[in-house]
């Protein structure tokens, strides 16, 4: 049973260093990766005005509010 368990381990191990892919360096210019990161920020000029500030809070915000009624103790 063991040698079952080590040869299928083996395989495995072998299998998924098949898989590992390497990252490539990044070879831009500090110059390039700015204008990058430049050209990939969102336009906020092309916002409407009318959405602005009347987003809807978020679930965990509203959840943290409550009531408070949980901490009181009838004692």
């Amino acid at each position: 049973m063991d040698k079952r368990l080590a040869k299928r381990h083996k395989r495995q191990v072998s299998r998924a260093k098949e898989r590992v892919k390497l990252s490539e360096p990044d070879l831009r210019t500090p110059e390039q990766i700015k204008a990058a990161r430049e050209a990939s920020r969102p336009d906020l000029s092309r916002s409407t005005e009318g959405n602005v500030g009347k987003s809807t809070p978020s679930f965990r915000s509203s959840q943290a509010r409550g009531t408070g009624s949980a901490a009181k103790t009838d004692g």
